[in-house]
């Protein structure tokens, strides 16, 4: 699946003319706000926008007529000192067509206009004729288009294409390959698993894949940054690509089964990371590793109550077949902690308990390093992309025991589903390993400025920010 083009943008070329502009304005007490309106407007202009009950409101759109009568935007910005990008994608929903300019106040970032406007231009069809529809373009510098905040929006809609494509159209074979697709340009040497040698070194994901008739695949992707030493710092990340999730032997019903297209939002949202990585050059060596399977019902399907030793040498009973993101994951985290990463990081649309407690906005933060996942938390709040720590609370680890192997997968008490399932990946996380394990929902319920109904990748931005902040500081570093 290749990445999509910005096409919600224009470059202004030199000597075109200027075209219909939108203004960004604060709230403010009613005085303040009808000089700021006069002053961008005119009297006249500005008192037809009052009459027209302009407010500021955040992502408050209100079009008036300028002198010659052509329309210019006044659209409400976030008060000074909060950001939130995905304001501004109500623009690409609510502009006339045309090519828009976007000035806003000091203390907004152009940043966060470029990205939530191109976030809230995304748009998801398999429709054999897709209709045209209104073009509204954001005008940018070559720059900009070029800039950091376009290649984060595209990294985006890739992990929205993947997560929205229906199951029959995007299985194991198809998500390893679109892998593949997305990070070789950037100059990534990407292996593609299966069969017998897949059988051998992941087990326990082979358990969970072979049941379908599509079978498993593991993507194994290595790059390194033209900045990047001998010694430079090595991140490793890990994805869960379930690509349908009929719940096994353990059923889910059929309601619990509509969205289970989106079950490999994790590894769509890893691979949406790690190509961000590539395009802004980060000095490091990066591993990633992405599980790709189908769980499904068959005369070849996993049982509840098999046994099955993982690459760890841990023996895993199957108390729930329809707990198989964790078995996926933990031969990859095994696999990946053998080469000691300074950092190991992994997203899952793991459990519905994290959903329970936090919502489908909050994607659920484990880690094992208190200063990690502090600096990740204020980041992210800095991002306006915002994560929730959950504890890795030693106290519920007995709840894994089985009387029959070194442990089960589902926990023996109906509470604190989404803690136990960061234990259980905790035991293949080797001791000493800093270690992030991000469970998020990967999908927007309803359309929302900037975040339209389907498939979504929250948090990576702020992974990639405080990944930034942590790597970029020891740029040179074993050069």
């Amino acid at each position: 699946m290749s990445v999509r083009e910005a096409d919600c943008l224009t470059v202004l070329r030199r000597r075109q003319k200027d075209g219909p502009t939108v203004h960004g304005v604060r709230a403010a007490d009613d005085a303040t706000l009808e000089s700021t309106l006069k002053t961008l407007l005119g009297a006249e202009a500005a008192t037809f926008a009052l009459a027209c009950g302009f407010t500021a409101r955040p992502g408050q759109l209100v079009l008036v007529p300028d002198s010659q009568g052509h329309p210019v935007g006044l659209f409400g910005v976030p008060e000074k000192g909060r950001r939130d990008p995905y304001v501004f994608g109500a623009l690409a929903r609510n502009l006339p067509e045309g090519d828009w300019q976007v000035r806003v106040p000091d203390g907004v970032l152009r940043a966060d206009v470029l990205l939530g406007f191109c976030l809230g231009a995304y748009q998801f069809s398999l429709k054999g004729e897709v209709p045209s529809g209104k073009s509204v373009r954001l005008v940018v510098t070559e720059a900009e288009r070029k800039g950091l905040a376009v290649e984060m929006a595209r990294s985006i809609w890739l992990a929205r294409d993947l997560i929205n494509t229906p199951a029959n159209l995007l299985g194991p074979s198809d998500l390893a390959h679109a892998a593949r697709e997305a990070l070789s340009p950037f100059g990534a040497d990407v292996e593609i698993i299966k069969g017998k040698t897949l059988d051998k070194a992941y087990p326990l994901l082979a358990h969970v894949g072979n049941g379908s008739e599509r079978g498993p695949r593991v993507a194994v992707a290595r790059w390194r940054g033209s900045k990047a030493g001998k010694n430079a710092p090595l991140l490793s990340l890990v994805g869960k690509g379930v690509c349908f999730d009929s719940g096994g032997y353990d059923i889910k019903p059929s309601s619990g089964m509509l969205r289970m297209k989106k079950d490999m939002g994790g590894a769509a949202s890893v691979l949406a990371l790690a190509r961000l990585i590539m395009t802004q050059d980060l000095p490091v060596r990066l591993e990633v590793r992405l599980g790709c399977v189908e769980n499904s019902v068959s005369g070849h399907a996993m049982r509840p109550l098999d046994v099955v030793k993982s690459r760890a040498g841990l023996t895993v009973e199957i108390g729930n077949t329809d707990a198989e993101g964790r078995l996926v994951l933990c031969d990859l985290l095994t696999e990946a902690g053998e080469v000691s990463p300074d950092l190991l990081l992994d997203m899952a649309t793991l459990t519905g308990a994290a959903r329970v407690a936090l919502g489908p906005d909050l994607p659920a933060l484990f880690c094992n390093d208190d200063s990690l996942a502090e600096m990740l938390l204020e980041v992210s709040e800095r991002e306006a992309d915002p994560l929730w720590r959950l504890p890795l609370w030693q106290g519920y680890a007995g709840w894994l025991r089985s009387p029959v192997a070194d442990l089960n997968n589902i926990s023996s008490k109906p509470m604190a589903g989404s803690i136990t399932a960061g234990l259980f990946l905790e035991r293949f996380v080797k001791a000493g390993q800093r270690w992030a394990h991000i469970d998020t929902y990967a999908w927007n319920d309803s359309s929302r400025a900037g975040r339209p109904e389907g498939g979504d990748s929250p948090g990576v931005r702020a992974l990639f920010a405080a990944l930034k902040l942590v790597f970029d500081t020891k740029a040179g570093a074993g050069s």
